[in-house]
């Protein structure tokens, strides 16, 4: 929400009306040094908060990998005991499937 160019005349007549022509810059001056001030502790606060939530995310990262690398370990225990359960599965099909070849001729 903005302040528009009609808006800015009005504050800027009320304070000339207000505190007269002669305190303008005075008045000026202390408002941008506030304005400074503001600014700075905002970007203070980005940066801490910039630099908080960077070792949040390094840590979920560090247990989504490591998170990875367990389901990783895991699935590759997984298949090579189904490929070992299989192997003589497929095996005894193939020479089942053998010897009712050689019995049809």
């Amino acid at each position: 929400m903005g302040i528009s160019g009609q808006e800015i005349i009005i504050i800027i007549i009320v304070v000339l009306l207000l505190f007269g022509a002669d305190k303008l810059p005075e008045i000026a001056r202390t408002m941008g040094k506030g304005m400074r001030e503001v600014r700075k502790a905002t970007d203070e606060i980005k940066r801490e908060f910039d630099e908080s939530t960077q070792d949040i995310r390094k840590d979920i990262n560090e247990v989504t990998d490591t998170f990875r690398k367990d389901i990783t370990d895991v699935t590759d225990s997984v298949r090579k005991d189904m490929d070992a359960a299989a192997s003589p599965l497929s095996d005894e099909i193939n020479d089942t499937a053998q010897d009712i070849n050689r019995d049809i001729k």
